[in-house]
């Protein structure tokens, strides 16, 4: 069984759609982050930078619990755990790591600052709005160009692309308009239309 510490942002459907991909039972204790939950002592005891999504895996081969903060860990330690959606050829697993990574320093932070700016600063600053806006554009289109005759990032389904899929969800709020990148478009329906997927997404924050 693995806890799962979890809110509903692009970074913790990460790993519930992992947890459901891989097939590995797990209970979820939501993190209000609303409410300033990823600041109680209980949880900065498994996640120090008091950032959701964290698991703590009661399965391991030392038979001693094990706790995990930061998505991309998680999905590479559920990876080398089950065997499955990271490859064990190393050429493979690079390319899985790189686009990972992309998103993790990328497609993730930049976006972020987009929402922020956009959508939730008290005030607005045209500059700042026009920077994460443009630089959007761009990693999408830097996807855009990745998927050209692929339906995922690295060739096969992996851990890349559930990184990369929750921060598509919210693309409007990006002012973006899927029909300008036809096949991240094509990628989001794809991966939006798996079950496991569709269960993650299901799970319900309140």
């Amino acid at each position: 069984m693995i806890d799962l510490y979890y809110w509903g942002t692009p970074n913790g459907k990460k790993i519930s759609i992992a947890l459901e991909e891989l097939g590995l039972a797990y209970q979820v204790h939501l993190i209000n982050i609303l409410k300033n939950d990823q600041f109680s002592p209980e949880f900065l005891a498994i996640s120090p930078n008091n950032k959701i999504p964290a698991i703590v895996d009661h399965d391991t081969a030392d038979g001693q619990p094990l706790a995990i903060f930061e998505s991309g860990a998680i999905l590479q330690y559920l990876g080398r755990k089950t065997g499955k959606l990271y490859p064990q050829d190393e050429r493979q697993r690079v390319l899985v790591d790189q686009w990972l990574m992309w998103q993790m320093g990328g497609f993730g932070p930049m976006l972020g600052q987009n929402h922020h700016f956009s959508r939730f600063a008290p005030e607005r600053i045209p500059y700042a709005t026009q920077r994460y806006q443009d630089e959007t554009k761009r990693l999408y289109g830097v996807l855009d160009h990745q998927l050209v005759d692929k339906d995922y990032v690295a060739g096969e389904y992996s851990i890349a692309d559930i990184a990369i899929f929750p921060w598509i969800i919210s693309h409007e709020w990006q002012n973006i308009d899927l029909n300008d990148f036809p096949n991240v478009k094509a990628y989001f329906e794809r991966i939006q239309a798996r079950p496991a997927v569709q269960r993650a997404l299901a799970i319900e924050v309140s």
